[in-house]
């Protein structure tokens, strides 16, 4: 009877778990299998055949392609803008968690530009940096300045795109913070202030210790949210004036799909995907020692 039970609560288990396994499968192992053997190839996205060209294609990438290395000087900017904003995003959360009532407002109100579609994000925007009837510059000319070219400027494009990117993302990290903050016990954070302890050592000895989880997660989500960029870029500038503007992703989109060069594009995603194991084992290793 026991032995019936336990072959029939297989059985179920299994029939549970095989769809999803089928899908991980066809969906995410397949093709990340396909894509690897595809970054030692030659194709162009159409033919019945590949050629085999070993590691051209990352030679290519690393020696003969100089966009590639501006573009991830372009994703390092993305990546540190929003790195430097953290503190600010932890703040705002302290104050909605702890100073601020009726807060459920003023987080809807954070959160909202992350539900927002990344493409109207970006034609909002585009209105709003619009060398032509642009809001800003006509802010500008009101007050009699020159307008600016947001996004026509090679040297400041890059600037008008991440203040976009943290204009939508820093919501979520607010939220993240906040659920951190709740977490904490608040009868560990009266008893300290019993004991004496001001806002500075309950937040450095009490808050930050507790959040270094939290904050793991953030900067995972800000390395690969920092090399993943692209709507932002190719909707508005696409990648321009030039490949000012481009990023990783952008370029390896443009080698696949206006160049036909659907190898040079996969090495592209095979080296995305090493850069972010490499950061996120680092960052892991970082935070063991602290510990």
């Amino acid at each position: 009877m026991i032995s019936k039970e336990k072959n029939e609560k297989n059985i179920l288990l299994i029939t549970f778990l095989f769809i999803p396994t089928l899908i991980l499968l066809l969906f995410v192992l397949y093709p990340a299998f396909k894509l690897f053997i595809l970054s030692f190839s030659e194709w162009n996205g159409y033919s019945s055949s590949t050629n085999f060209v070993g590691l051209n294609n990352y030679k290519n990438i690393f020696i003969d392609s100089p966009e590639v290395w501006s573009s991830l000087t372009n994703n390092g900017l993305y990546f540190f803008a929003h790195l430097a904003i953290i503190p600010l995003e932890l703040y705002i959360a302290v104050l909605l968690d702890r100073y601020i009532r009726k807060s459920e407002f003023f987080k809807s109100i954070i959160f909202l530009p992350n539900i927002i579609n990344g493409v109207a994000v970006a034609y909002m925007f585009s209105y709003l940096y619009g060398s032509q009837g642009g809001i800003l510059n006509a802010i500008l000319s009101k007050v009699g300045l020159d307008s600016i070219g947001w996004l026509s400027n090679p040297e400041i494009v890059n600037y008008s795109l991440v203040s976009i990117s943290i204009w939508q993302f820093t919501g979520v990290h607010v939220i993240l913070f906040l659920a951190g903050l709740q977490s904490i016990s608040k009868d560990m954070l009266e008893a300290a202030e019993i004991d004496g302890a001001n806002v500075y050592h309950q937040f450095t000895k009490i808050i930050l210790p507790n959040m270094k989880t939290v904050l793991s997660l953030i900067l995972f989500l800000n390395i690969r949210g920092a090399l993943m960029v692209f709507e932002i870029p190719f909707i508005i500038t696409s990648g321009g004036p030039g490949i000012s503007s481009s990023t990783f992703t952008l370029t390896s989109i443009k080698a696949a799909f206006d160049y036909q060069n659907f190898g040079k594009a996969s090495a592209m995603a095979i080296i995305m995907i090493f850069m972010i194991l490499i950061i996120n084992f680092v960052q892991k290793k970082i935070f063991k020692m602290e510990e």
